[in-house]
Formats: structure tokens, sequence, C-alpha cells
């Protein structure tokens, strides 16, 4: 086994990779700087080693067998790999992460977070490469699960925490913008004929629609839930947007969610007992990265959320219905 992986060296699949494009062990000699009879010792150890034949020598022209077929396609992928760890490497040294892992929170525009995405793939690493080294995870969490995400050290960056939390060292954190809520159902349920202000006593013989809190470590948190109040809990701030409409309960909502929907005719807002909702969001970072430091992924990212323009959008833009 230990013979296998020596003979697999990147110049071994190189080799087999000419032959098999100029179809001829010729022609690959040619092109590689090799004499005929140096390559053709070459592929015999090769396949020596691994104990299969690579090449069909019954024909005039370098045909490969299906075992060389195979070696030819993984040969060629991992060459591809091997290129693209050298040049992340290459990019790394120059102060871009290898991973950036995000945090967003469910409240918060989707479409936004993907501009900001689609705007950092386009960021140039370098003069001669272009794109960050960076890759980045995007996952989505609620409540509690976002800032659970960072502290646990399963993200660098949380966008929509609250500030209810304890501050720990090496986490920074910055004001994202409030978000108001408003109590919405379906046109159709029984609370949007109820005249007045919807009270405790009112809302607990009706459903409530709520999101699942991500949180698997911090205990969860509950919000605008009544004692003995029947609940549809659901997985995403969407999922409850879709369950409103379909009159399966009632529900906060971030207004600029609900708005569009609202103007459309497909939910109502009731006013409920307390005065509206507001929530005071964040967005925390780690601030300590290793060696690196802070690296020049997540320096982007935070220069982006410095904006004024782009804490609103992530706060207020969201899709209208279809139709």
């Amino acid at each position: 086994m230990a013979g296998r992986h020596h003979v697999l060296t990147p110049e071994a699949l190189a080799m087999v990779d000419a032959i098999a494009r100029t179809g001829s062990f010729a022609s690959a000699a040619r092109e590689l700087g090799k004499v005929p009879s140096a390559l053709t010792y070459n592929v015999r150890q090769l396949e020596e080693a691994l104990d299969v034949l690579l090449f069909d020598r019954r024909s005039r022209q370098a045909r490969l067998t299906p075992a060389g077929q195979e070696l030819l396609r993984e040969g060629r992928r991992l060459l591809q790999e091997l290129e693209a760890v050298a040049n992340r490497v290459q990019r790394v040294a120059s102060g871009w992460e290898p991973t950036l892992a995000i945090s967003v929170d469910d409240v918060l525009s989707p479409a936004t977070v993907f501009e900001l995405v689609e705007a950092f793939c386009g960021v140039s690493g370098d003069d001669e490469r272009p794109g960050p080294a960076t890759r980045l995870r995007i996952r989505h969490d609620v409540l509690a699960g976002t800032w659970e995400a960072l502290v646990s050290g399963q993200v660098d960056l949380a966008i929509g925490v609250s500030a209810d939390f304890p501050q720990l060292g090496g986490i920074e954190i910055e004001p994202l913008g409030e978000l108001a809520f408003v109590y919405c159902v379906a046109p159709h349920h029984p609370l949007a004929r109820v005249e007045g202000e919807l009270d405790a006593e009112g809302l607990v013989h009706h459903r409530a629609v709520a999101v699942a809190d991500t949180a698997q470590r911090l205990a969860p948190l509950t919000v605008n839930l009544l004692p003995g109040q029947d609940v549809l809990t659901v997985p995403t701030m969407r999922a409850k947007l879709e369950a409103l409409v379909r009159g399966l309960g009632g529900g906060f909502l971030p207004e600029p969610m609900a708005r569009p929907w609202i103007a459309a005719g497909r939910l109502v807002t009731r006013p409920a007992a307390g005065g509206p909702r507001t929530a005071r969001l964040h967005y925390a970072w780690r601030a300590e990265r290793g060696a690196i430091g802070l690296g020049r992924a997540l320096q982007w990212w935070l220069g982006q959320l410095a904006s004024p323009a782009t804490r609103r959008a992530l706060l207020e833009r969201h899709e209208a219905p279809a139709g």
C-alpha cells in the first residue's frame, strides 16, 4: 500500500494525462522533455506498483484501459485540487482566512445577505488571482442560536444577535439597528374580527405560530407565548409567515417582512396588549483569530456592516408575495 502512495505523484499523474492527450508515448515524451524509453519505463513502474494495465499496447495509439481511464479522471481532479491548494496557500499568506463562517439571524433579509456574498466573491485576492482566498460558510440561526454559534466557535461573525447575553472576552459587538414586530393573522382568522386590543385572555384560546430557537446548549428563548396556549412550532421565519398566511395561527413578524403581505391583503395586523414590540439587534465577531489576526475577509464584512445603508437593507428589505 505504501508503494502505491509513493508512485501516485503529481508527476506520474501529469505523465498519464500527457499520454492520453497526445495519443502516443513519443508525443508525450517530447511534451514532457523525456526520451520515449524513459517514459515507457516510468509507465511500467506505475503499472507494476498499482498491479494494473493502464494502456492497451495492442494498438499503435496509446489507448487507456478502463483502469487507466479511471486513473486519468481522478488524476486530473487531484492535479486541479493541488493547484487550487497552492493558490490558496499563497493568498492566505497575504492575510485571507482559509474559511469564514457567518451566522445570520432568520429575521434579516436573505436577499441582502446574498448580495453581500455576491460582492464578496467578486473581491480580488490580489492582482493575478481574482477572488478572495476565503471559503464562506453561511448559516441561519434563530434567537439564542445566533449568539451560541458565535460563542461556541462555530462561526466568526454573527449578524442579528441581541445584547441580552453576557459579554465575553475576545468578542466585539456593534449595533445593527432596531426592528419592529407586529402581530399578524390571516384575514379569515377569527382574531382578525376581534375589536380592540388583543389581551392574554383572548389570545390563549388561539394557536400561536413560533419559530424554534436553534440554540443547543444555551437555554432556548421563548417570546410572546402564553402558558397553556396551543403552539405550532416551525423551523424558519419564512415558514412562520407561510403558516400565518394560511390561517394556522397568529404571531409576531418583523414589520418589514409583514409589510408587503399586509399591503397585498394576505395578512392583517391586530394591536396586542403591551404595545409595539421592538428588538435591538447587533452584529458581533470573534476578534481573536490566531496568528493571522483579524483576517481580510472578516475585515471586508465588518466594513460592509459599518455602512448604515447595508444595516438598513438587512433589517428592511424583504420580498413581496408572488402575484
